[in-house]
């Protein structure tokens, strides 16, 4: 019977703990209660930032004709992949100019993605303003190429595809407008959405595997060891999302920058 207490007991504290977990990935001031305080994830945003610099400080610092070394050749490693799955691979020839900016999105979005799985700091990408700021500097950075090289008037006609007829033109034009405008709303939904569930689950069963483990911890003794053993499973259940969550904080960085190359090789397309 206080073995069943004890797991009701459990159970009956995981809506609380849940709901301090999403607290906690809310955007509550980190200093007191100043309004105007750091957010958790503009904190980490910051660290992520200083991150990012750093290795990028240390790259430039180390790097020669031949790499050497683990860091090194790892850093070239993701930058040759940018330069040549993404940049040259969808861009095109126009690939040069635009592989500054793709490089710098990418390798952004994948540090902030890998600092939220170290236990005890939060993904800056895990907040929808950091996401939303994002694919709004993407979606004016195409604007901005696609009226370059069209023109502002040659870009909004280019949105119709041209051998359509009237009045049809104008019904795909005015889809293509739509479309154009759902842009930057799916780009920073996707990449919000992934990171904040990704790390809500992993929270939620490292919650329950503190849970059953808390009365072992407390008190040692066989009744609590063998209360403890969901634990195990809730931990190797972990062990397996934080593997795949490693992989999402890859690709979700992958896909973000793809994206943006797509819809730059797109606004700057003839044929557009």
């Amino acid at each position: 019977m206080d073995r069943e207490g004890d797991i009701l007991g459990a159970f009956s504290e995981l809506p609380e703990a849940i709901n301090e977990l999403v607290s906690e990935f809310s955007s509550a001031p980190i200093f007191g209660n100043l309004e105007a305080g750091l957010t958790q994830y503009s904190f980490w945003l910051l660290i992520s930032t200083a991150v990012l610099a750093l290795i990028v400080l240390v790259f430039v610092k180390k790097q020669t004709l031949v790499p050497k070394g683990l860091f090194v050749n790892g850093v070239e490693y993701l930058v040759e992949y940018v330069q040549n799955d993404v940049a040259k691979g969808v861009v095109g020839s126009d690939w040069r100019k635009h592989f500054p900016f793709l490089a710098t999105i990418f390798f952004f979005i994948l540090i902030n993605n890998f600092i939220g799985l170290i236990p005890g700091m939060k993904p800056g990408t895990g907040a929808i303003g950091c996401t939303a700021a994002l694919a709004l500097v993407t979606f004016i950075y195409f604007l901005y190429f696609g009226c370059k090289k069209h023109g502002v008037v040659g870009y909004l006609k280019s949105l119709a595809p041209a051998g359509v007829s009237f009045p049809m033109n104008v019904f795909v034009w005015i889809i293509e407008v739509f479309s154009l405008l759902l842009r930057p709303i799916t780009l920073a939904i996707r990449l919000f959405a992934n990171m904040f569930a990704g790390h809500i689950v992993m929270g939620s069963f490292a919650i329950m595997a503190s849970l059953f483990a808390q009365p072992l911890l407390e008190h040692f003794s066989a009744m609590n060891a063998l209360g403890a053993l969901p634990s195990v499973a809730w931990l190797a259940i972990l062990l397996i999302i934080y593997v795949v969550e490693f992989i999402v904080a890859f690709v979700q960085a992958y896909v973000f920058t793809v994206l943006a190359a797509v819809y730059i090789q797109i606004a700057e397309a003839d044929g557009h």
